[in-house]
């Protein structure tokens, strides 16, 4: 059968930035297509090339078997192709079918909007969808699943022929993860050709018949899923043999690094105590909502709390003071990257110094150079791939960007380091990379708190498992004793053991 949409060896370049070498796939009707990579691979800028946001320097897109010349993104949606991003953006305080039929409203015979044929339509997109979602509900509060839904009825109202979901499961739940594969796969049973852009292998597998690969830019491998295992995937993706996703070293515990007693902000979380020594990487586990990453910003002092003690080696910490926390030698990695772990239209080098500027400073300047030389020690470090380090930081992909806030912060030579979600939206090589970081640092007496949603990455990573549920410690469990089961025991308010 012939393929229904086609890219013939797409390239594009920024400047001297080659983005994409040899984009190629074919994607046919009735079928989930997975495209899949490391940051920096080129599926970003092949998913724009396909959205009509960027044009190809060379190469053919073909639809049905007649080339097709896309100048922006109106000339890809009345092609018949659509992009589902991770978050969407509607107008919030329009309805649900206001942002469906935004610009062309059904009219009646005086030509005003006709509400209630719109309404309609909604609705019979949403049963076509399974999805019950009301079309006169306002956009303002909606989750971001319902915002994709949204996304995808739209898509549909323009009769769209081909779905590209970029990263569309990275902020939803498993309950909203199976019901946009429910949605997929009817879009399939209607003819349309889905495009899933993921880092997450096992929904790659659960969703799709076929996977295409790039690498550095170009297509690698197109073929069928079925047969292949995650390792065949992950070693075609980062071009050689990854010796181990959970690369923990043994180390030897030493004293108490860091000591939180009684934490508490009332409504978030309640009563927290725990220690994590030197040379040991703790885990932080829960459930969406468990109050993790809030204990973490009010024990770096970000946020309030309204009782409890952190201490840094025995040097108790004011409350709500980032400063007197750096300067105790704690360090902190947060959840979000792009808002509040950069700056984003700064340089590579001045994000990698930002928590360095008093040391570099001579007198009160800082030098360029000095900023450079800081960033290109941990570049190589870190094995971070840039163009130059005058680029802004934006320019880089995910990956590399979590690594220039590692850098940031390992930099200072912290004595307890606190990673949220360090591996989130990464791919499977430079997961591989921050963890074998983590456990260098663990060995070299650091003391790790990791907060993460993954759970093998916290019983792949973690010497000792906390676990959070509902704003309070239900369990400290051993390297031994962490197991999926006995941590979703703990947080879903089944403790297995007394946290301590």
């Amino acid at each position: 059968m012939a393929p229904l949409l086609v890219l013939e060896h797409a390239t594009k370049s920024f400047g001297a930035v080659q983005a994409l070498e040899d984009g190629s796939i074919e994607l046919q009707a009735g079928e989930a297509h997975a495209l899949i990579g490391e940051n920096g691979a080129g599926k970003s800028t092949l998913v724009k090339i396909l959205a009509g946001v960027h044009r190809p320097d060379s190469g053919r897109l073909l639809l049905d078997g007649r080339e097709l010349r896309l100048a922006n993104p109106a000339d890809a949606r009345d092609a018949g192709i659509a992009v589902i991003y991770q978050e969407p953006t509607l107008f919030p305080d329009l309805s649900v079918a206001e942002n469906i039929f935004m610009g062309r409203q059904p009219l009646t015979s005086g030509r005003r909007i006709d509400g209630g044929e719109m309404r309609r339509q909604v609705e019979a997109l949403m049963e076509r969808l399974g999805v019950p979602l009301d079309p006169n509900r306002p956009a303002r509060g909606l989750s971001i699943a319902d915002q994709q839904i949204v996304e995808i009825a739209k898509a549909l109202s323009f009769e769209a022929r081909v779905i590209v979901m970029d990263e569309p499961t990275a902020a939803l739940s498993g309950a909203e993860v199976e019901r946009l594969f429910t949605v997929a796969r009817t879009l399939q049973e209607h003819g349309a050709a889905v495009l899933f852009v993921s880092h997450r292998l096992d929904e790659v597998f659960a969703l799709c018949q076929r996977v295409t690969i790039m690498r550095d830019g170009r297509h690698r491998f197109s073929g069928p899923l079925a047969g292949l295992t995650n390792d065949d995937l992950v070693s075609r993706m980062v071009g050689r043999e990854l010796d181990a996703l959970y690369p923990k070293q043994p180390t030897t515990r030493g004293e108490v690094a860091l000591s939180v007693r009684r934490l508490t902000r009332e409504g978030v979380f309640t009563d927290v105590s725990f220690d994590v020594h030197h040379g040991e990487i703790v885990g932080l586990a829960g459930l969406v909502g468990a109050g993790r990453s809030e204990v973490a910003r009010a024990a770096f002092g970000i946020d309030r709390r309204d009782a409890g003690q952190v201490t840094v080696e025995g040097r108790e910490l004011p409350a709500a003071s980032p400063p007197a926390a750096m300067a105790a030698g704690l360090g902190f990695v947060p959840e979000d990257r792009r808002e509040q772990g950069l700056i984003m239209d700064l340089s590579i080098a001045r994000n990698a110094s930002l928590a360095s500027l008093r040391r570099l400073r001579r007198g009160l300047l800082i030098h360029a150079a000095d900023e450079q030389r800081l960033a290109a020690d941990w570049a190589t470090r870190l094995r971070l791939k840039f163009a130059h380090f005058s680029d802004p930081v934006s320019v880089l992909s995910g990956g590399n960007q979590q690594k220039v806030v590692l850098a940031k912060w390992l930099a200072r030579k912290p004595t307890v380091l606190i990673v949220d979600e360090p591996t989130r939206g990464i791919d499977v090589g430079t997961k591989a990379e921050v963890h074998r970081l983590l456990s260098d640092l663990a060995g070299q007496g650091v003391a790790v708190l990791m907060i993460s949603s993954e759970l093998p990455e916290i019983l792949g990573m973690a010497d000792r498992v906390l676990v959070m549920h509902e704003g309070r410690l239900t369990a400290e469990l051993s390297r031994d004793e962490a197991t999926e089961q006995t941590v979703m025991l703990a947080a879903t308010g089944q403790p297995t053991q007394a946290a301590s």
